[in-house]
């Protein structure tokens, strides 16, 4: 192949109690790339849609082509491509854009050199997209992204992440308002320190979340779907958060919070039909204060990056 058209899908980080440890895949939306070998070295952004004009072509400051230069940097290749990038979500949106970006470049040029890495390990590569965006090399985004599924960080030295089986009935309702929260400033607010009490609670969560996913016990994943240490600062950035949340619990949702820094919110919910109604109950309460809000439910998305 010369060319190759992938599609790398967008992602919830944290999913409420596991802050920058958890991290899931959805089946939309997501970014598009077009990766084109040229007859030189060079790696050259011919056109980024979507994006309002905001995404720079400098290949060595924009989270599609960075993973890629370190990845032939790693590989020894001297490969060249033409990208073309296609943004499908808003910038800043919580949903993992960078994430989707990073990792549909990098997946792409794997594939059109044959594959000389596994997948998985493609993710290091990926994850300097994230440091290209938000100054941290972190991997809750695009770990989903590229491996698709429900993911876990267990350690980062060394990086260390897993898969955790999920139930197939269970379905995320996401919303995005028209609202902005730059995901630096949503960093910034954290405290570095949380009390014992806090810390306890959290473990015993982000256990029962696990344990949930793994046994298909709804009740324990909602019941689990609290966060005592992030959910209660960065939703302050959020117009309107707690009445949004309230009328997705109210619809029938197992839980609901903030997906990655915001300002996108998501919720769990088991079977489609609930989901559709909790996603309908959100976006109603955002417009109650005439917010615009865009919504997508999804099962969670085991395949990760595609070729289209």
């Amino acid at each position: 192949m010369n060319s190759i058209k992938v599609f790398a899908p967008a992602t919830v980080a944290n999913v409420a109690c596991g802050f920058d440890i958890f991290g899931l895949a959805v089946d939309n939306p997501g970014d598009e790339v077009i990766l084109t070998r040229r007859n030189d070295s060079q790696i050259c952004i011919q056109e980024i849609t979507g994006d309002g004009g905001k995404l720079t072509k400098d290949p060595n400051k924009n989270t599609v082509t960075v993973p890629i230069i370190k990845y032939l940097e790693s590989i020894g290749s001297n490969a060249g491509f033409d990208v073309v990038l296609h943004k499908k979500m808003a910038l800043g949106s919580g949903l993992g854009s960078s994430s989707a970006s990073a990792v549909a470049g990098v997946f792409a040029a794997n594939e059109l050199l044959g594959q000389p890495l596994k997948r998985k390990e493609l993710l290091p590569f990926a994850m300097e997209g994230e440091r290209v965006a938000c100054g941290a090399a972190h991997a809750d985004n695009v770990a989903p992204a590229l491996l698709g599924g429900f993911v876990v960080v267990r350690s980062y030295s060394p990086l260390d992440v897993f898969q955790v089986p999920v139930p197939e009935d269970l379905f995320v309702s996401l919303i995005h308002p028209d609202v902005e929260v730059n995901t630096k400033d949503a960093r910034h607010i954290l405290k570095n320190e949380v009390s014992m009490n806090k810390a306890i609670s959290q473990m015993g969560n982000v256990s029962g979340m696990i344990a949930g996913l793994m046994s298909s016990d709804y009740g324990l994943i909602g019941r689990s779907m609290v966060d005592f240490i992030i959910e209660p600062i960065r939703s302050i950035l959020i117009p309107r958060f707690f009445e949004v949340k309230m009328a997705a619990m109210d619809a029938g949702a197992l839980g609901c919070s903030i997906s990655g820094a915001g300002p996108s919110i998501f919720a769990f919910s088991k079977g489609r039909e609930t989901a559709e109604k909790v996603a309908t109950a959100m976006k109603n309460e955002f417009e109650t204060v005439n917010i615009q809000a865009t919504t997508y439910v999804s099962t969670i998305n085991v395949g990760g990056p595609k070729i289209l």
